[in-house]
């Protein structure tokens, strides 16, 4: 049954011995996740996020990571989906929100020149009664300014129910938090729908830019993505970038920003903070013509 409404409702699954290892294997996690906040088994990697015309980190992209004691690194994409189902979602956002506020205002303390941190946030926490008094309880608690603050919110969260997010969504523009589509490109908005929303980026989708050189149709949709971002005067990350080739397009189609293993993989506090004082990572078009 539960398979069957994974797979989109309206149909059936038959039984397979490897679906009770699997559910096992799921409510372990789940018990280990219970946990994991209390026993401080959680910990952020950031991620750099690049200006295309200067070549220099102007954000950091917060990201969870769970070291389990047993089972060691457990992916965020086996349990982020298990603390969604089993309701954990709101108390662990709440720590990532919390940590990445306390870094980003430490850096900025430390004269470090970040414009933003950037925090997930899912549409379970968007719908919390509790989600805006919560966040900026929490800049007050660590001192961050509200314009140092992005939430990415996916195209697809951002589409269901509009009507009852508008009013949170103007809530943080009218304070100075930045919104931004994340996975844009996924959710099939229009540029009609997308004037209607109080955002500050578009985020292109990881999976446009890891087909952008081999798929001339791929390069066509990043060109619509990035010419929509500039008909509604917003920011346009690309997201995963990994070759040379990507870069070379983003450039040609005048993309804002882009992060992704090209620049670096998301690093521990310490060594991010290395990123940013050596900016070893930076790159611009003139960089790479010259090398």
């Amino acid at each position: 049954m539960y398979y069957a409404k994974k797979s989109g409702r309206q149909n059936y699954q038959c039984f397979r011995p490897e679906m009770i290892v699997e559910a096992v294997e799921c409510r372990s996690i789940e018990r280990d996740l219970r946990l994991a906040l209390d026993r401080n088994e959680f910990t952020l990697h950031y991620q750099p996020k690049i200006d295309l015309k200067t070549g220099s980190i102007v954000g950091a992209e917060a990201l969870s990571r769970w070291i389990h004691p047993t089972r060691g690194p457990v992916s965020p994409a086996q349990f982020i989906p298990i603390a969604e189902e089993a309701g954990l979602i709101l108390p662990i956002g709440a720590w990532v929100l919390r940590e990445a506020c306390t870094q980003a205002r430490a850096w900025a303390d430390a004269g470090m020149k970040v414009k933003t941190v950037t925090v997930n946030v899912s549409e379970t926490e968007l719908q919390s009664d509790q989600f805006l008094d919560g966040l900026f309880e929490t800049l007050n608690t660590t001192g961050l300014d509200p314009k140092w603050l992005e939430l990415d919110i996916t195209e697809s969260a951002l589409r269901k129910r509009i009507e009852h997010k508008m009013p949170i969504l103007k809530v943080l523009r009218d304070r100075g938090v930045k919104v931004s589509a994340d996975n844009f490109g996924t959710g099939y908005s229009s540029l009609a729908s997308l004037q209607k929303v109080p955002l500050d980026a578009l985020k292109i989708d990881r999976t446009f830019i890891r087909r952008i050189t081999d798929n001339s149709g791929e390069t066509t949709k990043v060109s619509a993505m990035v010419e929509m971002g500039r008909k509604l005067k917003l920011r346009v990350v690309a997201n995963g970038v990994e070759r040379t080739e990507d870069l070379e397009l983003l450039w040609d189609h005048n993309c804002d920003e882009a992060l992704g293993y090209y620049f670096g993989e998301p690093a521990p506090p310490e060594q991010f903070c290395e990123m940013l004082r050596s900016q070893v990572i930076s790159t611009s078009r003139n960089s790479i013509a010259a090398a």
